[in-house]
């Protein structure tokens, strides 16, 4: 009994030749599925993009950070001797007449004033607590432990810095408006004078973090084989590995671009002060520079390496263009034009604080106790060697602001955000959740969107329904001195319209969600 199936002639003619012949003459029609091949192409040329975007927007905020950081050693200090030039002199001119002026002029220091006398004695006190740290002692103790330890302790001085910074510029928020607070109203803290000492300690044990990081490092930069210093920059290719498989969204990329501008730059004053340890050790002979400067130029490498590598998988997996680094420059430029403003609601280098979790402050009393230890100034030429390299910081620091106001200018324009300057986001009322404060308000802008119909992540926060809650919680840390001395106005809404409605999270309310590890569920 035959098979009906082995009747037909078509399958009865089958033949291994006549398979190898269909094999090798077999076509197809990549057209049928162009949108899949487009959009393949697409992600190539987005990965191409990346390294350069992203660049721009390191650079961009790497200056950011260095202004914040000159500001202490420059800027600062000036502020602080006119605030005590009118501490002393005001209640001079006040014992003549009150008579026609305004509240705010007959406070003996303004706001802001308080906030840098704060932060000048605040500096004084820690460097002269880091003279009880001695440096050599602790070099020798770290030296002493094997490369493993020393490759545990460098791991757990990160996560202790991050954790710290996080709670860090709370802390010192927290004193700027204990200090600062309008008198009138109720008394809510335990007091200046327990946020001041709390503030003191944070900054100097943060300091000693820092200088236990540095040492930690000059003792890899030291070792005979290296071994150390391999291992610790290895160890920043462990962190692809626990960031490119996770879910990312704009915002949480935002976060992460912001903690990697931090990290390399605080990175970069590492090693300035490694290499100054160093070169004191050596009687600053130019010939030991050129000795660390391959390893210098490893470490940095691989930082940027490891940057590109980890954002370019990041945006890959998680289908976001290159053009999001441009928006976060933006936003990053709103900061520093925001901060610019007559009636600006905070400090320049507080907004860098909270926006990417540098603090400029331990890392000052660390390079100042740093430098002041490794170079003498001994003679009138070396303190008038002094003094113009002070006024080259003040030139620096000057000619940085500028060119960061120009360009910020141009970033805020080009992304269409000129009316949020005269617009501002409401703060919080003292006493209601953040969450709910914000539900009592309605945008007074427009939703703007791309090409593609996707809304901007620049614009500012507005209702509108989601499908999933958001899962970034607006951090209070932006609402500390924002609140004016007079009352505000609480604005009635009807709460049904509330109902099944988020506030939709925008680029320039998040602030430092990352340092704590980067946790995005």
């Amino acid at each position: 009994m035959a098979f009906p199936a082995l009747q037909d002639p078509a399958i009865a003619d089958l033949s291994l030749l006549r398979f190898i012949s269909a094999e090798l003459t077999r076509g197809y029609f990549l057209e049928h599925n162009e949108a899949k091949y487009t959009e393949r192409r697409e992600r190539v040329y987005t990965c191409m993009r990346i390294p350069k975007e992203l660049e721009k927007l390191m650079f961009f905020g790497i200056f950011l950070c260095l202004d914040a950081f000159l500001y202490v050693f420059t800027l600062l200090p000036l502020r602080v001797f006119l605030a005590m030039f009118r501490f002393i002199t005001l209640p001079c001119y006040g014992l003549r007449s009150h008579r026609g002026l305004t509240a705010s002029d007959r406070r003996l220091l303004q706001p802001a004033q308080v906030c840098d006398m704060l932060k000048g004695v605040i500096l004084v006190i820690c460097y002269f607590m880091m003279h009880y740290v001695d440096y050599s002692m602790m070099y020798h103790l770290i030296r002493g432990q094997s490369v493993i330890k020393l490759y545990i302790i460098y791991n757990m001085l990160e996560v202790a810095d991050r954790l710290i910074s996080s709670f860090g510029q709370d802390i010192l928020d927290a004193l700027y408006w204990t200090a600062t607070e309008p008198k009138e109203r109720k008394r809510a803290h335990i007091g200046v004078i327990p946020h001041f000492i709390m503030a003191v300690l944070y900054v100097f044990l943060h300091a000693i973090l820092i200088m236990v990081q540095a040492t930690t490092l000059n003792v890899a930069f030291n070792s005979h084989n290296k071994s150390l210093l391999t291992i610790m920059m290895s160890n920043n290719f462990v962190e692809i590995k626990g960031s490119v498989f996770k879910k990312f969204e704009k915002n949480n990329l935002f976060q992460m671009s912001n903690s990697d501008i931090k990290e390399r730059f605080t990175n970069y004053v590492l090693l300035l002060i490694v290499c100054l340890r160093n070169m004191e050790q050596f009687s600053w002979n130019p010939d030991h520079f050129w000795v660390l400067f391959p390893d210098v130029c490893m470490v940095v490498a691989s930082e940027i390496a490891v940057d590109i590598v980890k954002h370019a998988f990041i945006t890959k997996f998680n289908d976001i263009t290159a053009d999001v680094y441009s928006e976060y420059r933006a936003s990053l430029a709103f900061d520093l034009v925001s901060s610019r403003q007559k009636n600006a609601y905070t400090d320049y280098s507080d907004s860098v604080s909270r926006r990417m979790g540098f603090i400029p402050l331990p890392l000052a009393v660390l390079l100042i106790r740093v430098v002041t230890s490794s170079i003498k100034v001994q003679g009138v030429l070396a303190y008038v060697c002094v003094v113009l390299f002070y006024c080259g910081l003040i030139s620096l620091k000057v000619l940085n602001s500028i060119v960061l106001l120009g360009k910020s200018c141009q970033y805020v324009k080009e992304a269409k955000m000129e009316e949020k300057l005269f617009n501002p986001v409401p703060t919080a009322t003292p006493g209601k959740p953040a969450g709910k404060q914000q539900g009592t308000f309605k945008s007074t802008q427009g939703i703007s969107t791309d090409e593609n119909g996707s809304t901007s992540v620049t614009n500012q926060p507005v209702h509108q329904k989601e499908n999933m809650p958001s899962l970034l919680i607006t951090s209070n840390s932006d609402q500390f001195l924002t609140t004016p001395d007079g009352e505000e106005k609480d604005i009635s809404q009807d709460s049904s319209e509330l109902k099944h409605r988020s506030a939709k999270k925008d680029l320039l309310e998040i602030d430092r969600f990352t340092i704590c590890g980067n946790r995005i569920d």
